[in-house]
């Protein structure tokens, strides 16, 4: 049963108009306008002939609005526009006084996001993040202190996951970082496409990561999260990023995507729209470890845990991974990954043993989904080693 999946066409008014691939109808072209301060949409636009200043829902700045077009004339749009670039940072990141004070050169801002009390709730996001503290205190030496959780159990309100807590705590994960810093971001929840109207996506979708309010709120871009936690990062210091959703595989934004070539090999691709921005860190590097490609869904754990415990399949899958050969390197983690993926989702085929997996492993289906990697940099992953 899917776990974290495309929201269903009945509520895609909800969504902002999220939708798969392909659905068309013909309505009439749309506006959409948008704060100059934090890019978020009023509730109440000005009227025509009236000052086009407003007092901003969201930031709550007096500002000037932009007018935009929403979409295309003869096609049914599929999400409001991106927000300005400049605007991306530019509100809402005040990092909380009481988020970890970091000593070290390790930190983790882990976000599980449940949904709960809605028809989006999923059940086991919370287990991803105390599975992931566990891998990141036992195998990789991160301090307990130095970890941050988002999520709905949590009692401050400044540690559930909203747009503006988790944008906060992202700015958190990367502020006053220096050489040899490690980071890791994980989020386990909803992720969805929306068109791109920036003009920087091959396949022409923005993909977005859900927080808990983001029917109200809005969601948030792989625009806004590169230019939160990508791009700040300076030389010597690395972020892997670790994201359990639908529909992220580009989540980051990052340049180059890891193929599986027709004679086996892992190699790298731009994935870079020619002549468009390269969005790298400032010296640093980023990588992303994704659950599925971005046309994918990430489905529930069914079969990956021993435990009765629910658990995202991508995160079940990267723990086993990772903890069944210390010292991996990345394209032994990410082969790995896939092949946990087709044994607990494929459980249908019936040939046993190693015939069984050689056969799932070859045959691509498109029901399977299929972790992908992602850099700010190529790197030769049959020999760089995993390390956090």
């Amino acid at each position: 049963m899917p776990r974290k999946t495309h929201i269903a066409s009945d509520i895609f008014n909800l969504m902002g108009y999220t939708r798969p691939l392909g659905m068309a109808t013909a309505t009439p072209a749309t506006t959409s306008w948008w704060c100059s301060h934090c890019g978020m949409s009023p509730a109440a636009p000005p009227t025509p002939g009236s000052s086009s200043a407003v007092r901003c829902a969201f930031c709550h700045r007096l500002t000037r609005v932009e007018q935009r077009h929403r979409g295309v004339a003869g096609e049914t749009p599929l999400a409001a526009t991106s927000p300005p670039r400049a605007a991306i940072v530019s509100a809402g990141l005040q990092i909380p006084t009481s988020y970890p004070r970091i000593s070290g050169n390790k930190r983790a801002l882990l976000v599980g996001v449940s949904y709960r009390g809605t028809p989006h709730e999923l059940k086991g996001t919370v287990n991803d993040v105390r599975e992931m503290r566990r891998l990141l205190c036992n195998k990789f030496g991160f301090p307990n202190d130095c970890i941050l959780e988002l999520t709905e159990n949590e009692s401050e309100p400044s540690r559930v996951p909203t747009r503006q807590y988790l944008l906060a705590a992202m700015r958190w994960l990367v502020e006053g970082t220096t050489s040899g810093d490690s980071l890791v971001f994980h989020f386990s929840g909803h992720g969805v496409q929306k068109l791109d109207m920036n003009n920087d996506e091959l396949d022409g979708y923005n993909e977005a990561l859900c927080p808990v309010d983001f029917e109200r709120s809005g969601k948030i871009l792989d625009d806004e999260i590169n230019e939160t936690i990508v791009r700040p990062l300076g030389r010597g210091v690395k972020l892997h990023a670790i994201v359990d959703t639908c529909h992220s595989g580009t989540i980051l934004d990052l340049p180059y995507l890891c193929c599986l070539s027709r004679t086996g090999y892992w190699q790298w691709e731009d994935h870079c729209r020619p002549g468009g921005e390269r969005k790298r860190p400032s010296g640093g590097i980023a990588i992303s470890i994704s659950g599925c490609s971005d046309n994918q869904k990430s489905a529930d754990a069914s079969g990956f845990s021993e435990s009765s415990a629910s658990i995202g399949a991508m995160t079940g899958s990267f723990i086993k991974a990772v903890e069944a050969e210390p010292g991996t390197t990345y394209g032994r983690l990410l082969s790995a990954m896939r092949a946990r993926i087709r044994d607990g989702q494929g459980s249908r085929s019936r040939l046993p043993g190693r015939l069984g997996s050689f056969v799932r492993w070859m045959i691509p289906s498109s029901s399977l989904q299929e972790p992908q990697l992602c850099s700010s940099e190529r790197f030769d992953i049959y020999r760089k080693p995993f390390l956090l």
